[in-house]
Parts: structure tokens; sequence; C-alpha cells
């Protein structure tokens, strides 16, 4: 692909090419049971990163090498999985597609100093949990606080003002509620009703049926994907047409796929559809099919936006010339990376900074349709708008 090419020229102008041990990158993720959609789509970004970067040269001349643990998005396992690959004396770690998950590893991999690049999870409070200009928590995902906030502009723009919002229980509900009723609020609205999802409900008709007596006529759902299907599923039975947004959970194939074609009309935030919409975005999209021999990638944000993270983190590597991988160096180099990298989810100039360790910005996002089991731009104009690669705003 272009990006390595580019990688290539960066490692040439930095003298590159001294052979010397590998550098050690951690990957963190649910690779088995119900997340793994979402945790293989992001390992299979870093991997096809790696691979080109490698190619290329890797860290002046050093490969890139993972160091890979699954977490099977269990809290408690993903913090000894965070504290395994600290005592592997990894320069840094990609991953955490748990909201949960990520609450307790964060904590690991700020008192060891080791940065965590976040691809995927988007609680809000990931990345506010320590002071910016002490944390090495970095994030190439949309936080939720934007994608409330910009889904909440969509549907009051498309008319619909009686909003029932829908969480599950989780620490992903919890913190995307909070979002979701506090971007209503700026816009002067409050929610007509609220519901909490349990973990693996079946059966929510007794709420959808509170909502609609409530005159609800959206329904704004912040759960994951089996929770969400569940909500679409009992719409579907209750024949009660009222459209289901929501944040990127909606894009996930066990929603799409378990609402058996409830979900067909749902709208999300999104930061990357899987069309070949500019040059770089088709390059990505048949390199990834050729080497993982798969025509559709399952959760294409987690695929894009670890991919990016991947390059992001070795661009800031190639301005540490001393070869000193230590935490606060690499924390440095990424809130001072003086390259521009053309990213597929984003153009990057200056992604990360002393005070902002969050690398998507509202204007990035565009809003996903789900049409024929896919997802595709709900609007011509994001369409269009997304053959020019967004700058963070």
């Amino acid at each position: 692909m272009k990006a390595s090419w580019i990688l290539a020229a960066a490692l040439f102008s930095a003298g590159a090419f001294a052979q010397g041990a590998p550098v050690r990158i951690g990957v963190i993720g649910p690779f088995t049971g119900g997340s793994a959609d979402v945790g293989t789509a992001m390992l299979n970004g870093i991997r096809m990163a790696v691979d080109e970067i490698n190619a290329v040269g890797g860290y002046l001349g050093r490969s890139l090498e993972l160091e890979i643990r699954d977490d099977f998005a269990v809290p408690e396992k993903g913090l000894a999985a965070a504290k395994e690959l600290v005592a592997q004396n990894v320069v840094a770690t990609i991953g955490v597609c748990d909201n949960g998950v990520g609450m307790k590893v964060v904590d690991v991999f700020q008192q060891a100093k080791v940065p965590l690049m976040i691809p995927c999870a988007t609680g809000t409070p990931l990345t506010a949990k320590f002071p910016p200009a002490q944390s090495f928590i970095f994030r190439t995902a949309p936080r939720d606080a934007i994608q409330a906030a910009f889904i909440v502009d969509d549907i009051l723009k498309r008319g619909w003002n009686r909003v029932a919002v829908f969480a599950d229980a989780t620490d992903y509900g919890s913190a995307g509620l909070h979002d979701a009723v506090q971007a209503l609020a700026r816009q002067g609205i409050r929610p007509v009703y609220t519901a909490r999802v349990e973990a693996n409900a079946k059966d929510v008709v007794a709420q959808l049926t509170e909502a609609r007596a409530a005159h609800a006529n959206v329904i704004l759902s912040y759960a994951a994907g089996p929770e969400a299907a569940t909500i679409a599923n009992g719409r579907k039975a209750m024949g009660w047409k009222v459209p289901q947004v929501g944040a990127w959970p909606l894009s996930f194939p066990n929603y799409i796929d378990g609402a058996y074609g409830g979900a067909e009309g749902s709208l999300m935030a999104q930061t990357f559809i899987a069309e070949p919409s500019n040059e770089r975005r088709a390059a990505f999209l048949s390199t990834y099919a050729r080497k993982f021999s798969m025509s559709r990638i399952r959760v294409p944000m987690a695929a894009a936006q670890a991919y990016d993270a991947t390059y992001l983190l070795t661009y800031a590597l190639l301005g540490i010339h001393n070869g000193d991988l230590n935490g606060s160096a690499v924390k440095h180099a990424l809130e001072t990376m003086p390259r521009v990298f053309y990213g597929v989810v984003a153009t990057y100039e200056k992604p990360f900074s002393l005070e902002d360790k969050e690398a998507i910005s509202q204007n990035m996002l565009v809003v996903g349709l789900v049409r024929n089991s896919s997802v595709t731009f709900a609007y011509p104009e994001d369409a269009r708008r997304n053959l020019f690669v967004q700058r963070k705003k």
C-alpha cells in the first residue's frame, strides 16, 4: 500500500537499517467469545500494518514483534493480560475493545508508564481517567461523547424529537447513557423514556411498550450488538416501525445478523465505511480481502482504526533516533509527531498533544445506514465528502 512507501521514505531519511532486537508491541483484545468479531478485525488491522512496516525495515531496521493476549471481553482476564504485557517489557500496547476491560487495564498501563493506544473501545471515561498531560492512554476511535452529539444532531435534523434511550447494563451502556442524555440536554431535549437492558436479555417488549406509550418517535440505543438486536427484534415483533439509531455497535454483525431483518434502516455513527471511496481505502480493502481471504470485513471500523493506530505508533517511534524506547519517550513522541500520516480513517496532522489524547474529532464522522444487511452511507453528500479524508478539527 501507499502508506508503506511513505514509511519507507521516512525510514531512509532517518538513516535506517541498523540491525537490532525486535521492537515488542503488545496487543490486547477479545479474540474468542461474543466480541470476537470486533477483536479479530482489530487484530487483522494491526497485523496488516505490521507486515507492511516490517517489509520496509520496521523501526530503524528492527522488526516489530507482536505480543498478543486474549482478554475474552472479561475485565479480570483483561487485567491479567495487561499485567503480562507490562512484564514482557512491550514499548506500547494497541488494543481494548470492551469498555469494562478498558476501565481495568488503563490503570496498569498508566502506572507502568507504558502507552496504550485504543483503536476500538469508545467509552468516554477511558481517556478521561487521568489528567491529559500525565496520561499514557491514547485513542484512535471516536469517543462516545462525540458519537452521541453527532447522532443527536442527525436525528433532530430528521425531525425525531421524542427520544427513547435504551442502554445496556454494562460500563459501556452507563457511560453512553450519560453522553446521550447530555447531548440531548444541550439541544434542549429530555428523553421521553429511558430503559436499561440487562446483558443477554432476550425480550424487552415490556419496555418498548412503555416507550411507545410515551409517544417516542425514535429509539437511541447505547447497547452492544446482541442487546441492540433484542431491541430491534422487539420492535419487529410489535410491528412498531420507529427508527433505531445509535453509536457504532449498530454496525456490528451480531446486531445486523441477530436482528433477522429488523436492523434494516438503522442509523449509526461511523468513521469508516467499507466502500472504496478513495485510493487509500480501496487499497486497504483489497489488501485486507487478499491477506485474510475474506470479501467482507466483519467490523470495518475496528480494522481501519487499528491499522491507522499501528502506523501512528510507528511514526512516533521513528521520532526517537537513539533507540531508547522507554514509555515516557514513546508518550512524548506520540504527542509531538512532526510528520503527517495519510491514514485510512483520517489524515493525521498532530493527532495527539500533551493536552489531547483523542485522534478523532466529530467532523470525521459520517452517518451509516443498514441496507440489505450491510452498512453504507446514509447521505450521498457523505459519500462525496468521503472522497477527501478528513483532518482533525
